[in-house]
Formats: C-alpha cells, sequence, structure tokens
C-alpha cells in the first residue's frame, strides 16, 4: 500500500508536469469555467486544449458538469491550488536574487499589491497567484494566463485606465 500512495503521488506530478495544465489548474483556482473560456483565456487551439484537460480529468484532478451545449470544469479538491502554490512559493524562494531571471519573472517575484484584477478577463488575481506579469507605463500588470498577457500586450492602451 505504501508503495501505491508514492506511485499516485508520483503521476499527479506527472499530471501537472506541463506549463499550460498549470496555468489551467491556476484559471479554476477560484471558479469553474467553460472549456471555451479557458480556451480564449490561454490562447490555445481546441485539441490542445482538450488534451490537457483530459490529462487533469484522467488523473481526478478537475471534475466536469454539462449544461446545454456547455462543459464547465473546476478543480476537484481544493487542496490542488495549495499544493500548486507551495511549490510555486518554494521555487520563488529558491530563486530570489537570480541574475539569470527575466525582469518579468522578478515583477512577479515582488510582493506588491495583495490584490489585483486582470485587466483583460477581469479575474481576480494577486502576485503571489498570478500566472503572467508585465511592466507598462510604470505600473506592473498581473494576469491569470499567458492568454491574457498575449491579448494586452497587443494592445495595451485597450484596456490600461487613464
Amino acid at each position: 500500500m505504501y508503495k501505491q500512495i508514492f506511485e499516485l503521488h508520483a503521476d499527479t506530478y506527472k499530471a501537472l508536469a506541463a506549463a499550460k495544465r498549470l496555468e489551467i489548474v491556476q484559471l479554476l483556482r477560484d471558479q469553474e469555467l467553460t472549456v471555451t473560456k479557458i480556451q480564449q483565456m490561454l490562447g490555445l487551439p481546441q485539441p490542445n486544449l482538450s488534451q490537457h484537460l483530459q490529462v487533469l480529468r484522467e488523473h481526478k484532478l478537475v471534475n466536469t458538469k454539462r449544461n446545454g451545449q456547455h462543459v464547465y470544469y473546476k478543480l476537484s479538491h481544493p487542496n490542488v491550488v495549495k499544493s500548486v502554490d507551495l511549490v510555486r512559493e518554494m521555487l520563488v524562494e529558491q530563486n530570489r536574487g537570480d541574475d539569470k531571471l527575466t525582469e518579468e519573472l522578478r515583477l512577479k517575484m515582488k510582493d506588491l499589491v495583495p490584490l489585483s484584477i486582470d485587466p483583460v478577463c477581469h479575474m481576480r488575481v494577486s502576485p503571489k497567484t498570478a500566472a503572467e506579469a508585465t511592466g507598462y507605463k510604470g505600473r506592473t500588470y498581473y494576469f491569470c494566463a499567458s492568454g491574457c498577457k498575449k491579448t494586452f500586450k497587443k494592445s495595451p492602451q485597450k484596456y490600461v485606465r487613464q
């Protein structure tokens, strides 16, 4: 039994061993989302997203429910977020002061504002929980996923309040 627990644990880590799947977990941390909404937020092709969601379903990290034509995803347990957050916090601490880190990652590592709103999708994020961050006109903007950041960077003036 002891060995089986470690194997299950390792399989769960394998399921989370893709950056896009970690982004999906991030998006679902406080809400359920449709496949369409997840796709818009991540900017992934639908077949690619389906593969990632299938892995998360197979490992029982997400649950689904159908409402008409829409399939909604949510995390299967609140500890999924806790475990991902703990690993991220460890990585942030281990990499403080690393000159090789990009400026954007350095911005994320700062403990700035405790709560922010993704300017693109309006999801609540914080420096601790944001998947992405970027600076624009002297201010740091936090994003729930890479697709929102990409959308912002195409036309930041559309999302910045004057």
